[in-house]
Order: C-alpha cells, then structure tokens, then sequence
C-alpha cells in the first residue's frame, strides 16, 4: 500500500508528494522541522513538539500559516491515511519557494509544509541490551550566536560532518563537544551520565537541541528520587562515569559503555539506565492524543 504524504493542505501518495526545486528548504537549509513518534494509537507529546516547532520558526522569523491546532490535527490526519498506530513522523515548515534564487526571505510569499508518516525502523535491539560505543568528533557544536543550536532547523550540516566521523570510526555515534571543549549532546540525541547516584545533562545554554525525550526522562528520573543536575561536564567526566546514555525521539534511550576507546565503568548499561528504559517504554504508550477514537 503506498504511503500518503501531507503537502500544503494535500494528501498525496508518496509517489506524487513533491516540492520545487527553488524551494528554500532545499537550496538553503531555511526551514524548520520536527521528528514525533506514535506508540499504541497515540502521539507521544505532541503538544509539545508542535510548540517546540512555532518557536524554532519564530526564531528565524518562519510565520507558519496555520495555527497549533490546525498543525496537530495535519499529523494526526497524516497517521490515519496511512492507518498508522505506530510510527516515525517527519513534519517539515520551510520558507517555501522563492520568486529567483536570492537570499533575501522577502522573496518567499508562502511557506511550505509537508508531514511524511512511516513504519518505524528501528535501531539493532543488541544497541539497548549490550550499549553502544561512540567517539567524540573533531567537529565542534556551533555558536549559540551563529546557527543556535536550540533553533530546530533543517540545516544539519554540523550534525552530519559529527555523523561521518562516527562513520569513519566505525562507531554507531559521535559526541560533540562545544568550543569550550564542554559536551553537548550527540549527532541526533541528548546526552546523560550518571554519577554517585546523580544523574548529569548538559544545560540548553552550552549548544544543545533541548530534546523532548531529555526532558521526558528529567522528569521521570525526579519521580525515582533522582538528583538531576542540568551542568557543564567534559570528556574527563564523561569517560569516568558511572553510566552514560543517549535520548532522542528516534533513540528512544540508547546505553553507550565506551568512548574514545574508555569503558565506561564496567562496560555494561547500568541500573539507572535499564530503570529509566523500562519507565519510559511504559509511560509513552499513556500519553498523547489518540489517532484513531
């Protein structure tokens, strides 16, 4: 069955959804976008992704042309034409396409919005049961006061020279630091070590997306009786902690036992990390609005 894909108030089949060529998502990185995932026929946080969405756009100056309501129920509809309960959700605002090939915003009247709904593809299960090694990158996060990192942008390049070192490594990940030499988070996902009993994040202000399933977890570690700390950590820390994990939406929570070639503590995922996994693959199948009544 082919996959139906929403474009600009359209549900076209995958192989009709399309976008120009002159359009500046594409030629310039100039967009906005958020990954959602669906468990047991509901949208885990959806809410809060959509907000997360309007502020990065409100961030570059993005007038998104519907409201809130109106971009939830684009997802929600998006899963329903594809009879999805369980699913990766790529929904995508860009500048939209430009009247000539300038980079002046003015010359873009209408933005462009597009949602892509899809059966997950899942990391190996080895990756949560045995944990993950990763390197730290050569490339550094960048500047809080060029391209911020909290923006959500579809400009990945950073990101994406991070991945190709891990790539290189032959290592499923790569950690970056910022020019501080300070960690920030990985490739796609937030970092978290674990520590004497507390659990370590890097703060928003150092370089990092603020993630949705980072702060999930925060939340789910404070109601454990967990000491969280948001605060500036390096790799001196990092390759002497208890444990280490990573968080993202695609991630989920993903153990690493080894970077740069250190093990962490004794090479296994920890009693933090399997109490926190187990948690959060309870609480996302009750939170959320349902797909499908």
């Amino acid at each position: 069955m082919s996959l139906f894909v929403y474009v600009d108030g359209q549900f076209l089949k995958k192989e009709e959804a399309r976008v120009s060529v002159f359009d500046r998502g594409l030629l310039y990185g100039d967009g906005v976008f958020e990954g959602i995932r669906a468990y047991n026929n509901r949208v885990f946080k959806l809410k809060e992704h959509i907000d997360r969405l309007y502020e990065s756009a409100k961030a570059i100056l993005l007038n998104i042309p519907i409201d809130k309501e109106e971009m939830m129920n684009v997802v929600l509809e998006t899963l329903r034409r594809n009879n999805l309960r369980e699913a990766y959700i790529r929904l995508v605002v860009t500048r939209g396409e430009g009247t000539d090939l300038s980079l002046d915003p003015r010359k873009c009247p209408k933005p462009t919005i597009f949602c892509i709904a899809a059966p997950l593809s899942l990391f190996p299960q080895s990756f949560y049961e045995e944990g993950i090694e990763a390197v730290t990158a050569s490339t550094r996060r960048n500047f809080n006061e060029a391209t911020s990192p909290r923006i959500k942008s579809l400009n990945y390049l950073n990101n994406i020279l991070a991945k190709i070192e891990a790539n290189l490594c032959n290592v499923p990940e790569a950690i970056i630091l910022n020019q501080d030499g300070y960690v920030t988070e990985g490739t796609g996902e937030n970092i978290f070590i674990a520590k004497k009993g507390k659990l370590i994040t890097p703060p928003a202000h150092v370089g990092i997306l603020e993630g949705i399933t980072r702060n999930t977890v925060m939340e789910l570690a404070r109601q454990e009786g967990l000491i969280v700390e948001e605060s500036l950590f390096t790799r001196f820390d990092l390759y002497n902690a208890d444990e280490c994990f990573l968080t993202g939406t695609a991630a989920e929570i993903m153990p690493v036992v080894k970077v740069d070639g250190r093990t962490i503590n004794d090479g296994e995922p920890g009693p933090i990390t399997k109490m926190l996994m187990k948690k959060f693959k309870q609480y996302v199948l009750t939170d959320g609005p349902f797909i499908f009544e």
